[in-house]
């Protein structure tokens, strides 16, 4: 396929690939050329500043991007390549597995986030799902990172404000991902966000019976709970017995259900 040193003659995609990992860079170059059905050109780029110039030379369609770049960083090639009016539709490849990097590419239009090591079947397979037709639109920061990693986050922040009151769409924004991605992701990692969310303040709640002498309603509002009596039909939903009963069989000392 054509190295960036002549201008493309013949119909189909040009795809640019911009790392500076030589390994990484050929070896992408060798394995699309090789299994491509959109691509008729691949170029090939070591870093920022000659990433910049190829898109701004031969506009590529797609590109595949390095965050972390000699010369110019990936995210200095798209904002300085959008201010010139050329966005190709960009998939950034990092080994950064960093919320701050992938919410700055996507709001600078990246379709994608992918971290390094990834198999060179799933990028080409996402690099030609762009240009079929219109390009895929831009995910929103936290939907670019690996889904384990989001729900870590929404976990972390739910405990950070357990006493708080929380909705899944807060956590949701917290993340920057919609409402309905969480859920869904949540779901299939935790089980439903409502369910994880009472077990966890429930969890808390008998650590502070333990630990402390925090009256029933003191603890309900350090967990979360606004309504003592709601406090208590969630702790006996979750542990099956009442508040007043956990307690009492944890100062006769016999086995907890948490």
């Amino acid at each position: 396929m054509e190295n960036g040193n002549e201008q493309e003659t013949t119909t189909g995609y040009t795809l640019l690939i911009a790392d500076d990992e030589e390994n990484i860079l050929h070896g992408m170059q060798r394995y699309i050329e090789a299994h491509t059905t959109k691509f008729c050109k691949i170029l090939c780029a070591s870093n920022g500043q000659q990433a910049l110039e190829m898109i701004l030379q031969y506009r590529p369609q797609v590109l595949l991007l390095d965050i972390q770049m000699p010369v110019k960083s990936g995210l200095e090639v798209m904002r300085e390549s959008r201010a010139a009016g050329v966005c190709p539709r960009t998939v950034i490849l990092s080994g950064y597995d960093t919320f701050a990097y992938a919410q700055q590419a996507l709001r600078l239009g990246a379709v994608d986030y992918m971290l390094k090591p990834c198999r060179s079947a799933d990028l080409l397979q996402k690099l030609e799902s762009l240009v079929p037709g219109e390009a895929a639109a831009p995910a929103q920061a936290g939907e670019a990172l690996p889904a384990s990693r989001m729900v870590q986050q929404a976990i972390a922040y739910c405990k950070e404000h357990l006493s708080e009151e929380i909705t899944l769409g807060d956590v949701a924004r917290h993340v920057a991902v919609s409402p309905a991605y969480l859920s869904r992701q949540f779901g299939r990692e935790r089980g439903g966000f409502v369910d994880y969310l009472n077990g966890l303040r429930i969890h808390y709640a008998c650590d502070y019976m333990r630990n402390s002498s925090m009256k029933m309603y003191e603890i309900a509002y350090a967990v979360g709970f606004r309504d003592e009596k709601y406090f208590s039909k969630v702790f006996k939903k979750v542990t099956g017995q009442s508040p007043s009963t956990y307690r009492n069989q944890l100062d006769a000392g016999a086995p907890l259900p948490l």
